[in-house]
């Protein structure tokens, strides 16, 4: 057996995505859908299989070329498109004289192709269409004895079609008598082909593929449900094997400050946590790539990190363990004892300090998907000039530029970098993002890790607005995580105090243009209580004696209303 591989398709319902990645190169599980396939007709005997390619042809080109398959796999570029029926034409000089499999690239199945073959090779008729069952598409008829007599066309056609219609899989058998229906070197399609042999009174049969799983990927919608509905039930079996699969109940979880969306998945007692980073949008390491990959990292080197069961960064589903609801924040929020806020204060910077060095260990700075490390043109660019557009002018209504705080921006991000202790930085470790479940801290949301200052993770922590620590309890802190470096440092406590003011000061700013960002661009005004509290921080920290050399944030600050900054929008604008 041979068999054709319908790839060329320009996959129009799935812009903008397909603009970067050919349909048949979208993936379930991380594996292609060419590769998929192909392993299906390798296992189903096939002994040679021909791709047609058009659309981003040299992106699969590229791919079967660094594949190993057990058979020969070759590709016949189409430079226009011509069809399903002139795809299959115009490989004629491919065929031999056995009955051959024809296979479109996009779809997903259960459907085993050698039962399908023999079903094929046991009757005489010259074509087997497989078909399934899908209401979006049902557009086949068969008479009672099994046989394709019409094609649905319009609304017409399916009021008069006396039986129930199905879907064309786009798994076929042909013999090699069906050529001659199909028109040389010119576009055409297959249906068309098939309506003028059941015409003529050619017999077209039916293989009637019952309590299979078939989805095509057309659209979004359609691939993401396709990606669902495979890597669930293996999640499911891999992560609980003892638990027997039924349909997960889905529950939608309070978002943050990203475009992700978190679903806690229910069945049979048994949960887990899917989050989705949306379909890539660009061909290149994307925030999908880099949480599975770094978390990954983090649980192979025994971090206290969610254990991710599967993922496909593609379609941006990561499937991983659940660990419940309690995060610090709320944690702190139940309690009023200060001996029990700081016990768990300093198992989180323990937790901190081993993430840093333990996470720095064997970290491939490829996962990272913005920068590499915290650096000061990241300084400048994600926290310093985000400040001023997005809070500044954004959120408070002003008119600053960066220039008019470009000298003390610069001193700024200098400093932050000046006797750092550089190891694994998580970059937003903060109260949201430690989970407790059962006494343990576990973090989450790691994706934007990369290497930098562990000074930054603990400015992150110590001055979150969510929580809002005391500035007494700030300073415990801090000199509580001096004494368990102790021993380690090749700085001294004064240097390493100075860098953490400056990563304060940095983080800061990152906070108070997240917050304007969030509020006034994507609509999320929950985060817009908590800006207060990000000032009164900036403001204290800046008047520290250290920051003297940095009066224009200085007077900034004091000209921003001292508690609300809301209620001088206005004021400002005037």
């Amino acid at each position: 057996m041979k068999a054709l591989i319908l790839a060329a398709g320009l996959g129009t319902r799935l812009r903008p995505f397909t603009d970067h990645t050919p349909k048949p190169l979208f993936t379930v599980s991380g594996r292609t859908l060419l590769d998929i396939t192909i392993a299906k007709l390798i296992e189903a005997g096939c002994t040679a299989v021909m791709i047609n390619t058009h659309h981003l042809h040299d992106q699969i080109e590229r791919f079967v070329a660094r594949q190993s398959y057990a058979i020969p796999v070759q590709t016949r570029y189409e430079p226009r498109i011509l069809g399903t029926g002139g795809a299959i034409k115009n490989v004629k000089d491919f065929w031999d004289d056995q009955p051959f499999m024809v296979v479109n690239a996009d779809i997903v199945a259960t459907i085993d192709f050698k039962p399908v073959y023999d079903f094929h090779c046991r009757h005489p008729y010259p074509v087997t269409l497989v078909l399934a069952d899908d209401s979006e598409f049902n557009s086949v008829t068969c008479d009672t004895a099994g046989f394709v007599n019409g094609f649905i066309h319009s609304a017409a056609d399916a009021n008069q079609a006396a039986l129930p219609a199905l879907t064309f899989t786009g798994i076929q058998v042909l013999n090699p008598v069906m050529l001659d229906y199909i028109p040389d070197k010119i576009p055409a399609s297959s249906i068309d082909a098939y309506s003028r042999m059941i015409a003529k009174g050619v017999k077209i049969k039916a293989y009637i593929a019952e309590n299979a799983y078939w989805k095509d990927i057309g659209t979004a919608e359609r691939y993401k449900a396709a990606v669902f509905d495979t890597m669930a039930p293996r999640v499911y079996r891999r992560a609980f094997p003892d638990v027997v699969f039924d349909i997960p109940h889905q529950q939608r979880l309070k978002g943050d400050g990203s475009d992700r969306q978190w679903f806690r998945l229910k069945m049979n007692q048994k949960s887990m946590i899917l989050a989705d980073h949306g379909i890539k949008e660009k061909n290149q390491i994307d925030a999908s790539d880099a949480f599975l990959n770094i978390g990954r990292h983090l649980f192979k080197r025994g971090l206290p990190v969610p254990q991710i069961y599967d993922g496909d960064t593609l379609s941006g589903y990561v499937f991983v363990e659940d660990l419940g609801d309690l995060d610090l924040q709320t944690a702190v929020n139940q309690t009023r004892d200060f001996k029990k806020i700081i016990g768990l204060y300093q198992s989180v910077i323990q937790l901190l300090i081993n993430f840093s060095t333990d996470g720095a260990n064997q970290f491939d700075a490829a996962w990272c998907y913005q920068t590499p490390r915290y650096s000061k043109s990241l300084i400048l660019e994600n926290e310093c000039r985000y400040f001023v557009d997005a809070f500044l002018n954004k959120y408070l209504g002003l008119n600053y530029h960066f220039a008019d705080f470009e000298t003390e921006f610069e001193f700024l991000a200098e400093n932050a970098l000046q006797h750092s202790i550089q190891g694994l930085m998580h970059r937003d470790f903060q109260s949201r993002n430690i989970m407790i479940k059962n006494s343990g801290m576990y973090l989450i949301d790691f994706q934007g890790a990369r290497m930098g200052p562990l000074q930054y993770d603990l400015a992150s922590l110590l001055i979150d607005p969510y929580v809002d620590l005391p500035p007494d309890i700030q300073s415990r802190l801090l000199e509580y995580c001096l004494q368990q470096l102790a021993g380690q440092m090749t700085i001294g406590a004064a240097q390493f105090r100075q860098c953490y003011r400056f990563c304060c000061l940095t983080r800061n700013l990152q906070i108070l243009g997240a917050f304007g960002y969030l509020t006034r661009v994507r609509r999320k005004p929950h985060f817009e209580k908590y800006i207060p509290t990000a000032l009164r921080t900036l403001r204290d920290n800046l008047k520290q004696n250290e920051h003297k050399t940095l009066p224009i944030l200085c007077d900034l600050m004091n000209s921003i209303g001292q508690h609300d900054p809301t209620a001088n929008i206005e004021k400002h604008k005037d």
